[in-house]
């Protein structure tokens, strides 16, 4: 299953432009970014268009400074994925009827310098919490 948010459900609802709520480090979220948790789809995607994190290889959670390729940076990825489907039953319902095939991600990249989620670190999450039923703690 391709997840693309221009796919029919569920690969859709999986997509990180898919409006899930979930509250994360006191941050109301529908996205993955903080600069833009409150939006959803394309308003999300346009925000983050642009920003030239790539050469410094520095993203921002709540004002401090998080190197894209350190544990400190996957274990906020756990945290916002982990919490993501314990509070948010359409995520969890659409990771469900996902069913057992393979997840992909066409539109994504395999390099950390060049994307804040990697195809393999966006799937890999997805798929640890559809096999085990619940977030990793």
């Amino acid at each position: 299953m391709n997840i693309s948010s221009g796919s029919s459900y569920p690969a859709s609802s999986l997509s990180n432009f898919a409006g899930h709520r979930f509250v994360v480090d006191d941050v109301e979220c529908y996205s993955m970014q903080e600069a833009v948790c409150k939006l959803v789809g394309k308003a999300a995607k346009h925000k983050g268009a642009g920003k030239n994190w790539q050469r410094t290889q520095t993203l921002f959670w709540r004002g401090q400074e998080i190197n894209r390729t350190s544990q400190e940076y996957q274990d906020l990825l756990d945290k916002a994925y982990n919490v993501m489907y314990e509070q948010s039953e359409s995520f969890r319902k659409a990771l469900s009827a996902s069913g057992n095939g393979s997840l992909t991600h066409s539109m994504g990249k395999t390099s950390t310098s060049e994307t804040v989620l990697t195809i393999s670190e966006f799937c890999g999450r997805l798929l640890r919490l559809r096999e085990t039923g619940t977030a990793s703690k």
